[in-house]
């Protein structure tokens, strides 16, 4: 429960409404999403998996730690949104080494096939923008469209 007030005073998911009538939760709506740190991703993607809560990725964009979600299994996106990947960072710089080769997998742990493949081989060495990848492309590589 603290994980949730903790998540939940963060705005990374809104508060709790009244329950819905039927069995489903709402769905988890993503738009617009720039990214941000790893570590508050996977609190947010712990959360949304353990609720079994699905996630749609609407908008123009979603960066960086944005496309994490991608590896959910009740999500699904947009074929106009534009998916930006990267290398792992800090303060800008891609990392080096050991701590590239860990948080590359950190990251691709939570892509599906061939995109997780993709990733390792060419995503993750991105620096200075992003690899900008079209939703409908993605929806091509068997991701589902909403």
């Amino acid at each position: 429960m603290v994980v949730l007030a903790i998540i939940v005073s963060l705005g990374i998911v809104s508060s709790p409404g009244p329950a819905p009538s039927h069995t489903s939760p709402q769905p988890y709506l993503v738009y617009n999403d720039r990214g941000g740190k790893v570590r508050d991703r996977l609190l947010e993607i712990r959360y949304l998996r353990a609720s079994g809560q699905p996630v749609e990725i609407r908008g123009d964009i979603c960066y960086s730690t944005c496309t994490m979600l991608l590896g959910l299994p009740r999500t699904c996106i947009s074929p106009n949104t534009v998916f930006g990947f990267h290398g792992p960072m800090l303060n800008g710089k891609l990392l080096k080494g050991d701590k590239l080769e860990y948080y590359s997998r950190v990251i691709a742990q939570y892509y599906p096939e061939p995109l997780r493949n993709w990733y390792m081989i060419t995503g993750r060495n991105k620096i200075g923008g992003m690899h900008l990848i079209r939703g409908i492309d993605l929806i091509r590589m068997g991701i589902r469209s909403c």
